[in-house]
């Protein structure tokens, strides 16, 4: 049976986390924090768990799965930042008193949002499209290799953009240099050290599944649809 028809058990609960972790890392964006030198936005503490779980969806289902995955989320955070947009703009209640405060912590979501999906999407499809190339090139050994080199090059482009377009003429320069490396740092830190996580993880889905893609055939068009 081709991989693309059957019927998984445990593709739609990562899915549902993979967005869960998307959505949840854009409102926590909203704040920054700083632990000794490194000063990060607090979406970073969750959001490579994205990288995690792109990686388990492109390697053990395959590049097309994972493109489907990317799309589900992308759509689900702008359905976010549309509502969360509406209801900033519409009157507060007479007695409701945290209109400002709501439009200084989510008032400017939307451009975390926008900024998520921008470097989301760009990070993301350069992570499963290299990590796919990787398996085939290794013939589907040195998971780590894949994993980690993968994510090197998808979370750079996505800490650059993501941290330039939500951040830049909000905080100087130094700040946004020292915000965009010290997420980049922890992001990838993350990722190693879930490598031993991601084997045993990616080898029970292989064993339950009863699938391990290869992307021979693939289209790789992240704008494309079909199988």
């Amino acid at each position: 049976m081709n991989d693309n028809k059957k019927n998984y058990v445990y593709y739609e609960t990562i899915t549902v986390f993979f967005v869960a972790v998307l959505l949840i890392s854009n409102i926590a964006s909203a704040k920054i924090v700083q632990i000794g030198n490194l000063v990060f936005d607090g979406g970073t503490l969750l959001f490579p768990l994205s990288y995690i779980l792109g990686d388990i969806l492109t390697e053990v289902y395959g590049y097309s799965k994972s493109r489907k995955v990317i799309w589900k989320g992308f759509a689900c955070a702008f359905l976010m930042s549309c509502v969360l947009y509406l209801v900033q703009i519409l009157p507060p209640a007479k007695d409701w008193p945290f209109q400002k405060s709501y439009e200084e912590i989510l008032g400017m979501t939307w451009r975390i949002v926008f900024a998520s999906l921008v470097a989301f999407c760009a990070g993301e499809f350069s992570n499963a499209y290299i990590l796919a190339k990787m398996k085939i090139f290794t013939k589907g050994k040195h998971l780590w290799l894949r994993t980690i080199g993968s994510t090197l090059f998808g979370e750079m482009v996505d800490t650059f953009l993501f941290c330039f377009i939500a951040f830049y003429g909000i905080y100087s320069h130094e700040a946004l240099f020292s915000i965009v490396v010290s997420n980049y740092i922890l992001k990838c830190t993350l990722e190693i050290l879930c490598t031993p996580l991601t084997y045993k993880v990616v080898n029970f889905l292989k064993e339950k599944e009863g699938t391990d893609h290869y992307d021979y055939n693939t289209n790789f068009n992240p704008f494309s649809f079909k199988d």
